[in-house]
């Protein structure tokens, strides 16, 4: 199951408590204090990890509570550092605060981690409020509170290249085609529900990655349909790659749609390369005229004969390098 947000909730470790402890040895009637520190409450980090493609086992989970610091002992022993959790997540995570939205972090490098909350500092023995005149001190620290909250988490798909089209433009076979992916394919309207990844290769050792983003309808910006569901995935993209069916009528006007809806979901899409490519040459098309209406290069392929596959797959490995 592809989950793309979950909430979660967040605890870290509390510090422990310093100690009140004095030296007590033969011979030493009078030992000084040497009660330790208490030991840091656990952090919780978060870590990109590019073998995770969903957020299916943090959602399930909910809530992480870290350990808390050990108490400090006598003879300057400090408590023990609380064990601390990393929650794995997939390339292209997004943390934000759900009472502000702020973003925490953005991890969009595979390896890449970061501390969301932070434990606690662990209390100061009576150790170390020995002085001149307070030769044994009899107080000590509570440990510091580790940091909480309640936070959303949001994946956004990670590609090279993503697919936009109207439902039925044949995205789904396209990548099926081109890469080892096997999206679930059909002959009606919406057979994609979900993000499809395939890695498509080129050349002796290159490669690229293809996301089939699920199909966009009219108003997907104000999202009907799934459209802010989906829509938020071709932001991660590098290059957008729109396919066009080749048995529409009015492809000029379908490109425009799918356009407008991008744009008003996030302006700044404005800036992302773009491809257009008309899908299906193998079913005849009486409507060339109104493919001139592109004031740009239409690639054109055949995902079921294959016609045209390879000159799109340089053409885009081209543009992704």
């Amino acid at each position: 199951m592809f989950i793309d947000f979950t909430e979660v909730e967040l605890q870290a470790g509390n510090g422990g408590r310093g100690a009140v402890h004095f030296r007590r040895e033969k011979f030493v009637p009078k030992g000084g204090p040497d009660g330790g520190d208490g030991g840091r409450g656990g952090h919780i980090f978060f870590k990109a990890d590019a073998n995770l493609h969903t957020l299916q086992d943090v959602r399930y989970r909910r809530k992480y509570k870290a350990d808390d610091g050990g108490a400090g002992g006598g003879a300057r022993k400090a408590g023990k550092s609380g064990i601390d959790i990393t929650v794995l997540v997939p390339v292209g995570t997004l943390i934000r605060k759900k009472d502000n939205h702020t973003i925490v972090a953005d991890l969009v490098e595979n390896g890449e981690e970061i501390i969301v909350c932070k434990g606690g500092i662990g209390g100061k023995g009576n150790l170390r409020f020995k002085t001149a005149t307070n030769r044994a001190p009899r107080k000590a620290q509570s440990g510091l509170p580790g940091e909480t909250g309640h936070y959303e988490i949001e994946l956004k798909v990670l590609a090279d290249v993503g697919l936009v089209g109207l439902p039925n433009a044949g995205k789904s076979t396209l990548l099926s085609r081109i890469s080892a992916a096997r999206p679930k394919i059909a002959d009606y309207p919406f057979t994609t529900l979900e993000p499809n990844l395939g890695i498509v290769k080129y050349g002796d050792y290159s490669s690229f990655v293809m996301a089939d983003i699920p199909g966009l309808i009219e108003g997907a910006s104000d999202g009907k349909g799934l459209g802010h569901q989906f829509l938020k995935h071709i932001e991660r993209n590098k290059i957008l790659l729109y396919l066009i069916d080749g048995t529409d009528e009015t492809p000029f006007q379908s490109f425009k749609t799918l356009e407008n809806e991008i744009l008003q979901f996030n302006p700044d899409l404005d800036v992302k390369p773009i491809m257009i490519c008309r899908t299906k040459s193998d079913i005849n098309n009486e409507l060339a005229e109104e493919w001139e209406k592109f004031d740009q290069d239409i690639l054109v392929i055949s995902a079921v004969t294959g016609d045209g596959l390879e000159t799109l797959i340089s053409r885009l490995s081209k543009a992704v390098q």
